[in-house]
C-alpha cells in the first residue's frame, strides 16, 4: 500500500453514521472515496457525500455513492482534501486543478476539514514551491493582474493544456498563477488578494483546518 492510499484509509476513519461528506480532488481523494465505497458496502456505513469537482462526483456515482449537489447544502460534516502546500501554522495552497470556488466553500462550510497529503507538501511558507492560483473574472483579468502587482505579485494567466489560449475553470473564469514576496506572511497576503476587485477565489487556505494527516514511508502523523 503507497503512502497516498495509507493516509486516504486514515481519514476515512473520522467518517461516521449519518454524516454529510465533502469529496475532494485529486489522487488521494480517490483512494479516500473508493474507501468510502468499501464502507458502505462491507460496514454498512450510511452518510451522504457532496463534491469539490466534476471528476470527484463522477468518481463518487460510479461507486454508488449517495450524492447531493452544493446547490442543497449549507454546511457539511467533514471536507477530506489534499493541499499543495502546507504550513506549520496549518494555511494552505490548493486549487493548482483550479476548482478554487468549490473546495473553499466547502472547506468554510465544514464543521472539520482534514487536509490528506505527503511529507513533500510541507513547506515553510506559502509560495514556496508553487505559485499562487487566482481565479478572476475574465473581462476584469488585466485590472486585477495591475492591483495584485501593486503589492509585489508576478505572473501571467495561466495557459490551457494547448497551450493555444487560457485556462478556463468549470464555470468560466481565468486563473491568474501569481508569485509575491515570501516575507509577505500568509494571512496578510490572504486579505489583500480577498480586497482585489475582479478576484473571484484564490488558493490561499487561511484558518480553515482542522486535522493534518502527513503519510511518510508507511506511517501516518497527525498534526
Amino acid at each position: 500500500m503507497n503512502d497516498k492510499q495509507l493516509v486516504a484509509l486514515q481519514a476515512a476513519k473520522y467518517v461516521k453514521n449519518g454524516m454529510l461528506v465533502g469529496l475532494g480532488t485529486g489522487s488521494t481523494a480517490n483512494y479516500f472515496i473508493e474507501e468510502l465505497a468499501r464502507l458502505t458496502r462491507d460496514e454498512g456505513l450510511k452518510f451522504t457525500t457532496v463534491a469539490s469537482s466534476t471528476i470527484s462526483a463522477q468518481k463518487a456515482q460510479s461507486l454508488q455513492l449517495p450524492i447531493v449537489a452544493l446547490e442543497h447544502i449549507n454546511s457539511i460534516d467533514l471536507y477530506v482534501d489534499g493541499a499543495d502546500e502546507i504550513t506549520p501554522g496549518k494555511t494552505l495552497l490548493k486549487g493548482r486543478g483550479s476548482d478554487l470556488v468549490k473546495e473553499k466553500l466547502l472547506a468554510k462550510a465544514a464543521a472539520q476539514l482534514i487536509v490528506v497529503a505527503d511529507a513533500s507538501k510541507l513547506v515553510s511558507h506559502i509560495g514556496q514551491n508553487f505559485p499562487i492560483p487566482i481565479e478572476v473574472i475574465p473581462f476584469a483579468w488585466q485590472l486585477a493582474k495591475k492591483s495584485l502587482e501593486a503589492f509585489g505579485g508576478v505572473g501571467e494567466l495561466r495557459p490551457n493544456a494547448a497551450k493555444d489560449g487560457f485556462w478556463i475553470t468549470s464555470h468560466g473564469s481565468y486563473v491568474l498563477d501569481m508569485q509575491f514576496d515570501k516575507n509577505l506572511d500568509a494571512s496578510t497576503l490572504n486579505a489583500l488578494i480577498n480586497n482585489t476587485p475582479g478576484v473571484i477565489e484564490h488558493g490561499i487556505f487561511c484558518g480553515l483546518t482542522g486535522v493534518v494527516l502527513i503519510a511518510d514511508n508507511g506511517t501516518v502523523s497527525e498534526y
